[in-house]
């Protein structure tokens, strides 16, 4: 019986002694970087949804099995860029091709790696490949300028 007793005791240690550990660990969830885009005139650098040449009810995202991806469209303070919001949840590799009118504009590749280290979740980008497009990138606002003609 004593035993027994002892090895309870032991056991309640052990479970305490793990919940306490995970306790201490905190709550920390980063979530993935949203991908944003402004199209804009290759030459006079004008905002192409801004001056009106492109409408953005006309914005098209499709995957690689030409189903359609979630976006936003973020017109707030005459900003106008697309964000695509949806990688990075996960890992996995997407390949999204973004279209006006039907007309192809440019090509996304992203290698997204959902990680989980020292108790928080984040997620890593392996490789970013915008193709079928000139782009420039912007740390300051995290933006990509595709350059279209």
């Amino acid at each position: 019986m004593k035993k027994i007793l002892i090895l309870l005791f032991v056991g309640v240690i052990f479970v305490l002694g793990g919940c306490s550990k995970y306790k201490d660990c905190g709550a920390c969830f980063t979530p993935p970087e949203s991908f944003r885009f402004e199209l804009v005139d290759k030459y006079t650098g004008a905002n192409l949804f801004t001056n009106e040449t492109f409408n953005k009810d006309e914005i098209e995202i499709l995957d690689s099995s030409n189903s359609s991806v979630e976006f936003n469209f973020v017109s707030e303070n005459n900003i106008n860029i697309i964000e695509i919001y949806t990688i990075g949840w996960q890992t996995e590799i997407v390949s999204y091709r973004v279209n006006i009118s039907s007309e192809n504009i440019f090509d996304l590749y992203v290698d997204a790696e959902r990680l989980s280290e020292d108790c928080c979740s984040f997620t890593r980008f392996n490789e970013i490949e915008i193709s079928n497009a000139e782009f420039t990138w912007s740390s300051r606002n995290d933006v990509y300028r595709i350059l279209v003609d």
